[in-house]
């Protein structure tokens, strides 16, 4: 089992920068895919951003490419997502998953395991 804790989710200005932390314990990342969601209110949940195990591969969403970075640390278990030039549109709860595969999928049913969310609000 493992267990996912999202932070540094807040209110930031349009252009500003967030970081944000998925930590994660039960057990070591370093087998598992990971991915970052977001669902803004009245929306279905989509993909920002996934890597691959051993970080050797990442995909980003067009509408964040250029903007927000994913990476991983496996030696202290926890995967970042780095977002710069935020949008209003960027406002949502983000999610951090992981997947029982090396490799990374768009597809939110092909993660195993699911944080509770953090909240990003961008205000224009």
């Amino acid at each position: 089992q493992v267990q996912l804790v999202e932070s540094g989710g807040g209110l930031v200005q349009a252009g500003g920068s967030l970081r944000l932390s998925c930590a994660a314990s039960g057990r070591t990342l370093s087998s598992y895919a990971m991915g970052w969601f977001r669902q803004a209110p009245g929306k279905e949940r989509e993909f920002v951003a996934g890597i691959s195990w051993s970080g050797g591969s990442k995909h980003n969403a067009d509408s964040v490419k250029g903007r927000f970075t994913i990476s991983r640390d496996n030696a202290k278990n926890t995967v970042y997502l780095q977002m710069n030039s935020l949008k209003p549109e960027d406002t949502a709860v983000y999610y951090c998953a992981a997947r029982r595969s090396p490799v990374v999928t768009a597809i939110a049913a092909g993660y195993d395991y699911w944080g509770q969310g953090t909240q990003v609000t961008v205000s224009s």
